[in-house]
C-alpha cells in the first residue's frame, strides 16, 4: 500500500495484522494525491485510513523542505564542494575568505561582522567540530539553522561563542565559560536528542550554553561562525582532533548519510526557500466533540510513533482547556492540529493558527459538523487555506462519516473537493447482521403503570410545570408527561431484564441526561457505586471536559455499567463491543438512529438496541433562544414565540423503517424480546457463531 516502515511497525504493534476494506481502500488514494469521500459504518477503521496517509505526506513533506527540496526536483548541489564538510563559500559575507581547503576561513574587515556557514547539517544525533583562532581577532562560532543571519546569535536560529566570554541566542549576550584568543581550540558540541549546545575551551568543558527552542528541534543544524578582523580552522574531524569529544558524540564528518542535509546555498539559481511559521501546520482535521478529537489525536501518536528526523509535532485545539496553554505550543512548532470548530475558529479568526501552509484539510464525521451548523466555518477556513501550496502540491481534502447519503454532504463536497474519489463500503444505511434492535411502544392509554407511581418516578424535564397533568385530565399535555414518566420506568425494566452488564442509553438533551442519572441513582447506582446493578455516568456538553473524560473512562473499564449521553457527546465515542444501547427517545435525524445502533455489535459481537417509541405526542423542549435553554423557562411552543414543540414518534419511526427498507421487530412493555431472527438463546456482547 506504500505505507512507509516506521508507520508500518506501529501499525503492527496495534495487533492490526490486515487493513480493514476502507483502508485497504482509502489509504492508496489518498498517498496518490487525490481528494477522497468515505463512508463506513463506525468502528471500521475510518480515523487510521485517513491518520496514515496524512501522517506520511506531512512526514515527507517536511523532509523534502529539510533537504532543500522543490516539487519533485531536488536542488542542483553543483560541485564536489557540496559532498564533503566545509564552509560554504555560496552562504557567506562579503568580507568572508574560504582557503582552498574549505576549512581556513579569515575576515580582514576592522568594522563589520562578517560571517559564513557549513556545506552540510545534522538533523539527528550527537556531534562535535573544532575550531582554533590563528590570530587575536574577534570571533563567535557556534550553530545555526539555514534561516540565521550569518551574523551569529543575532536571532533566535542561531547559537554562538565569542572570544570575550560571552554566549549570544537573539542578540542576547551572557556571560559564559571564559574568554579565548590566539591558539584557543575551541570545541562545539550539539546534542540534537537532547536539545542541547554546550563548548569546550583547550578540552575544558564549559558547561551547558544553550537549550534549543521546541520550534527548532526539528531544523538542520549547520557549522557556524561570524569574524571581526579575525582568522581561525574549522576541523570537522578530517584531521585528528586536538581535543577528541566524550560522552559517545562524534566528528560531524562521520554523521550518517539518513541524518545528513546538503545546503540549499548551492550557487545556482533556486526559487527562494518560503519560510513557514511555527504556528502554521501542514495538516487540519476537523472533528465535531471534544472526545472525538482526543481519540483521533491519540491515534496520530500511536502511529506517529517511530516517525523520526524530523519528528512530526501535534496539538488538540478543543475548547475547555486553557488558551495560554494551546498558544504556548502553537508558538514553538505545530504540523498536524486536530481540534474542533468553536476553539479553532477562534485561533483562526485571530491569526493564532495560520493557514497558509496547510496541505491537508480533514472533515471527520461531517454530516455531524453540518447538521450541528458549522457548514459557514468549514467554508471560512476553506477560503483561507491556499489550493496549492508554496511547493507546488495541491491542497487534499478528506471528508469522512459513517454515512454520506446526506444532500448536504455532497453539496459541501461539490463546493471544496476537485474530483472527488468516493469510498462507499457501507452503500445506503443498513443495520450491521450482529445488531439486533426493537421497538418497544411506549402507550400511556394502554399501560397506566403511571397513575399508580405517585412522585415515585422519575423527574421530568419540566415542559408541563405549568399544565394540569393530574390523572383524568385527559389533555395531550396529560398523556405527554405520561410518556415521560413511563420511559423512565421501562429503562429500568429494560436494565433488569435483561441483567444488562453495561449500555449507552442515549437521552434526547442535556436535561433529560441528568434526570436519568438522578433516577438511575434514585434506584441504589450513579456514578460512586462501582458495579452496582445501576451504576452509571453522564456525557454530555455542559458537563466540564475532565468530567466527561473521566466518565468515559470509567465507562470503558467497566467501573459503572451505564453511559448517559446526547448524540452530539457520543458522536464517533471509541467504545467497542458494547451489548446493550437504549434509544429513550428516537432521534429527529434518522441518519443518527444508524449512529446510535451502531455502537453495539461492534467487532462481531451481538448487540440489542431498545428503542422507547412514545405512541402519542410528546411536548419537548427545542430552544431557540441565544442562550439555548441556560436558563430559559419558556414552555410556549416555538411558533408561539417558545421553546417547545410536539415530538412525533411514530412519524420518525415511519422515517427510520423506510430509510431502511425494513420493518423493526416490536416487543411489549414487559422487555421480553423475540429471538425469531436468530436460532437459539442469544448472549449480546459475545462473538456471534459462524458456520
Amino acid at each position: 500500500m506504500g505505507v512507509m516502515p516506521e508507520i508500518a511497525q506501529a501499525v503492527e504493534e496495534m495487533d492490526w495484522l490486515l487493513p480493514t476494506d476502507i483502508q485497504a481502500e482509502s489509504i492508496p488514494l489518498i498517498l496518490g494525491g487525490g481528494d477522497v469521500l468515505m463512508a463506513a459504518e463506525t468502528g471500521s477503521g475510518k480515523t487510521g485510513a485517513f491518520s496514515i496517509p496524512v501522517i506520511q505526506i506531512v512526514y515527507e513533506t517536511l523532509k523534502d523542505h529539510q533537504e532543500g527540496k522543490k516539487g519533485r526536483a531536488a536542488v542542483k548541489t553543483g560541485g564536489a564542494v557540496f559532498n564533503k564538510w566545509q564552509m560554504n563559500p555560496y552562504d557567506r559575507s562579503p568580507a568572508f575568505a574560504i582557503g582552498p581547503d574549505g576549512v581556513c576561513c579569515q575576515s580582514r574587515e576592522f568594522k563589520e561582522w562578517h560571517g559564513c556557514r557549513s556545506t552540510r547539517a545534522v538533523t539527528k544525533g550527537k556531534y562535535y567540530y573544532e575550531v582554533t583562532c590563528h590570530d587575536q581577532g574577534l570571533c563567535r562560532i557556534g550553530w545555526s539553522t539555514s534561516q540565521a543571519a550569518l551574523d551569529l546569535g543575532t536571532d533566535k536560529y542561531g547559537f554562538g561563542f565569542g572570544g570575550t566570554g560571552k554566549k549570544s541566542h537573539n542578540k542576547q549576550f551572557d556571560s559564559y565559560g571564559e574568554e579565548f584568543t590566539m591558539h584557543d581550540t575551541i570545541g562545539c558540541y550539539i546534542n540534537l536528542e537532547s536539545g542541547h549546545v554546550s563548548f569546550s575551551k583547550n578540552g575544558n568543558d564549559l558547561g551547558l550554553a544553550f537549550e534549543i527552542p521546541q520550534n527548532l528541534k526539528n531544523q538542520p543544524f549547520f557549522a557556524a561562525c561570524v569574524l571581526k578582523n579575525g582568522e581561525l580552522k574549522f576541523n570537522f574531524g578530517g584531521e585528528p582532533f586536538k581535543n577528541a569529544p566524550k560522552d559517545g558524540f562524534i566528528a560531524l564528518d562521520q554523521a550518517p548519510d539518513g541524518h545528513v542535509v546538503k545546503t540549499t546555498q548551492t550557487g545556482s539559481a533556486t526559487v527562494s526557500q518560503v519560510k513557514t511559521s511555527s504556528n502554521a501546520p501542514k495538516a487540519l482535521i476537523v472533528e465535531p466533540s471534544k472526545e472525538l478529537a482526543e481519540q483521533t489525536l491519540s491515534n496520530v501518536n500511536q502511529f506517529k510513533k517511530y516517525v523520526e528526523n524530523p519528528k512530526l509535532r501535534d496539538l488538540l485545539i478543543i475548547g475547555g482547556v486553557a488558551a495560554k496553554e494551546q498558544l504556548s505550543i502553537l508558538e514553538s512548532g505545530v504540523d498536524i492540529v486536530v481540534g474542533t470548530p468553536g476553539r479553532l475558529d477562534d485561533l483562526i479568526s485571530t491569526g493564532k493558527l495560520d493557514l497558509s501552509q496547510v496541505r491537508f484539510l480533514v472533515l471527520d464525521e461531517c454530516d455531524g459538523l453540518l447538521s450541528a451548523g458549522y457548514t459557514d466555518f468549514i467554508m471560512r477556513i476553506y477560503n483561507k487555506i491556499p489550493q496549492v501550496t508554496s511547493d507546488g502540491k495541491r491542497l487534499q481534502v478528506i471528508v469522512c462519516s459513517a454515512t454520506l447519503h446526506s444532500f448536504d454532504v455532497k453539496k459541501l463536497s461539490e463546493k471544496i473537493m476537485h474530483f472527488p474519489t468516493w469510498v462507499d463500503l457501507k452503500g445506503e444505511d443498513s443495520v450491521p447482521e450482529t445488531v439486533h434492535h426493537v421497538v418497544v411502544p411506549v402507550n400511556p392509554k394502554n399501560d397506566r403503570l403511571w397513575e399508580r407511581l405517585g412522585k415515585n418516578h422519575i423527574r421530568t424535564d419540566e415542559v408541563h410545570a405549568k399544565d394540569n397533568t393530574r390523572p383524568g385530565a385527559n389533555t395531550s399535555e396529560m398523556w405527554s408527561e405520561a410518556i415521560k414518566i413511563l420511559k423512565g420506568e421501562y429503562t429500568v425494566r429494560a436494565i433488569k431484564e435483561h441483567k444488562m452488564d453495561q449500555a449507552i442509553i442515549f437521552c434526547r438533551t442535556k436535561i433529560d441526561c441528568d434526570n436519568m442519572e438522578q433516577h438511575l441513582i434514585a434506584q441504589g447506582g450513579g456514578p460512586e457505586k462501582k458495579g452496582h446493578q445501576f451504576s452509571c455516568v453522564c456525557l454530555h456538553g455542559d458537563r466540564k471536559p475532565n468530567e466527561r473524560k473521566y466518565n468515559l473512562e470509567r465507562f470503558k473499564k467497566k467501573d459503572v455499567r451505564f453511559l448517559i449521553c446526547t448524540d452530539v457527546a457520543a458522536r464517533g465515542i471509541d467504545v467497542h463491543g458494547v451489548p446493550y444501547v437504549i434509544n429513550v427517545t428516537l432521534p429527529d435525524e434518522k441518519q443518527n438512529y444508524v449512529h446510535r445502533i451502531g455502537r453495539v455489535g461492534r467487532a462481531e459481537r451481538m448487540g440489542l438496541a431498545i428503542s422507547l417509541v412514545a405512541m402519542e405526542k410528546e411536548k419537548v423542549w427545542y430552544h431557540v433562544c441565544p442562550n439555548r435553554g441556560r436558563g430559559c423557562y419558556n414552555t410556549r411552543l416555538k411558533e408561539e414565540g417558545g421553546c417547545t414543540i410536539w415530538y412525533n414518534e411514530k412519524e420518525l419511526l415511519g422515517e427510520i423503517e423506510e430509510h431502511l427498507k425494513c420493518t423493526i421487530t416490536q416487543c411489549e412493555p414487559d422487555l421480553k424480546v423475540p429471538l425469531d431472527e436468530f436460532d437459539g438463546k442469544v448472549t449480546y456482547g459475545q462473538r456471534r457463531a459462524t458456520g
